[in-house]
């Protein structure tokens, strides 16, 4: 539930609660109002009887009381009070005072409030000059209290419920246009770590939200610096990493290669001057010449997966055709290879096009070498919008679970997205119904808008 449906909910049970106890102060106002009503009447009716003409010079006995006397008392009663008027061994007469009985009281709130009455009548002693005359007893009569109670119970009531409406509605615009700042808020959250920029949350009326956006645009731009020094960061690493492979390839063609070179070159020297009678000898020289020969293929295998082609003079598209020419020439009779590169990579970053050639080279090895593919296609895109991004695609069908293949341990995939991270791009894995498709994405610019 929304705080606006909380706050008006909760206004509404407030005011509820005041309805109810306005309701218990009307039912105790009417009450206590019928009896001083009674009182009143009870004193109105004494006084009045003892004021009558010669009602204290004779006995009680003889009072003429009957009838006609009964009317100036009637008129002494208020409304929907009742009284019993005894004089000496008069029968006593019960008279009560007009009610309009206006509008009809329910049964259930009748028997409640006849149930909480007070049955304790008023009492008037009638005295006329010290001599006790009679007694008046009052009392509400049951009927109009009830009906008095419920009119009285039925204005508070509805007047309780029209301001709980009224005000459980303004309640409700009040904390909506209140609240309205944390929608906003919420959505800068979720974008929170997933968008490369965040735009600055604005500032806020109330104080609290106000403080929750500066703390998210203090929040945004520590993050964003982390991620500027994350960037470089990686940058540096793949920048060293680069280097270092081709040390290593330097190093394995000036020593290991001369090595080899020298010792294949020693085994046919010692296969040409062997003894004829010591075939045993040329044989051995022999296989020494067929070992070093396998490993200077594996050598000038391992070179070209560590050397780095001169991307400047023959470019990323040059580079990508040399490397699949010489994947189908070492596959021979395996799966075929099919290229498509569109658009223009002449002018890209030295960076992006080094990156692209790498990601290219661990992403067709990964399809050759891990799955049994009957052909692989890699295809290379340059948009024409502005910004120009990449795209490199390599789909093959040799089977294998996209989700595994991008859980499973290895350097190969971690090695592409730290790339990736360093320039901003992304890397997806998904399967094509017979195999695995992975997909670059790597928004680059031109030498000229750098």
């Amino acid at each position: 539930m929304s705080l606006p449906a909380h706050l008006a909910l909760r206004l509404l049970v407030v005011t509820l609660l005041c309805l109810a106890g306005a309701i218990a102060w009307t039912l105790w106002d009417v009450r206590t109002g019928l009896r001083s009503e009674a009182m009143i009447s009870a004193e109105r009716i004494a006084a009045q009887l003892a004021r009558q003409p010669g009602l204290g010079s004779v006995g009680p006995a003889a009072l003429p009381f009957g009838e006609p006397q009964a009317e100036p008392a009637v008129l002494m009663l208020l409304p929907g009070i009742c009284a019993e008027i005894r004089l000496g061994a008069e029968v006593p007469r019960r008279l009560c005072g007009d009610w309009d009985g206006l509008g009809a009281t329910p049964a259930w709130f009748a028997g409640i409030l006849r149930a909480g009455a007070d049955a304790q009548p008023v009492l008037r002693e009638i005295v006329y000059r010290g001599r006790r005359l009679g007694a008046v007893t009052a009392w509400p009569d049951s009927v109009a209290a009830a009906g008095r109670a419920w009119r009285q119970a039925w204005f508070a009531g509805g007047l309780a419920l029209s301001l709980a409406g009224t005000t459980g509605l303004l309640g409700w615009l009040a904390a909506a246009g209140l609240v309205a700042p944390a929608g906003r808020i919420v959505q800068a959250l979720e974008g929170f770590g997933t968008q490369a920029h965040h735009a600055p949350l604005p500032r806020f009326e109330a104080t609290e939200f106000d403080r929750i956006a500066a703390a998210f645009n203090a929040l945004a731009g520590r993050l964003a610096h982390a991620e500027r020094a994350r960037a470089e960061l990686m940058q540096r690493l793949v920048l060293v990493q680069e280097e270092e492979r081709q040390s290593l390839a330097r190093d394995l063609h000036d020593a290991f290669g001369q090595c080899l070179a020298a010792v294949g070159a020693l085994a046919a020297a010692i296969e040409a001057g062997a003894p004829e009678d010591r075939a045993d000898l040329r044989a051995d020289a022999g296989g020494i010449e067929t070992i070093a020969a396998s490993m200077r293929e594996s050598l000038r295998n391992a070179l070209n997966q560590l050397e780095l082609p001169d991307l400047a003079e023959i470019g990323l598209s040059g580079a990508i055709h040399g490397l699949v020419s010489d994947w189908q020439a070492r596959l021979r009779t395996g799966p075929s290879l099919h290229l498509d590169v569109t658009g223009d990579l002449t002018d890209l970053p030295v960076d992006a096009s080094a990156s692209l050639y790498r990601i290219a080279q661990e992403l067709l090895t990964n399809a050759l070498r891990h799955g049994r593919p009957s052909r692989v296609f890699l295809q290379v895109q340059r948009g024409d919008a502005d910004g120009r991004p990449v795209t490199l695609t390599v789909d093959d069908d040799g089977g294998g679970d996209a989700a595994r293949a991008a859980g499973a341990s290895g350097r190969g995939l971690p090695g592409i997205r730290a790339r990736l991270a360093a320039l901003g791009g992304q890397l997806s894995l998904t399967g094509n119904g017979s195999g695995i498709r992975a997909c670059v994405t790597l928004p680059v610019h031109g030498r000229a808008e750098r």
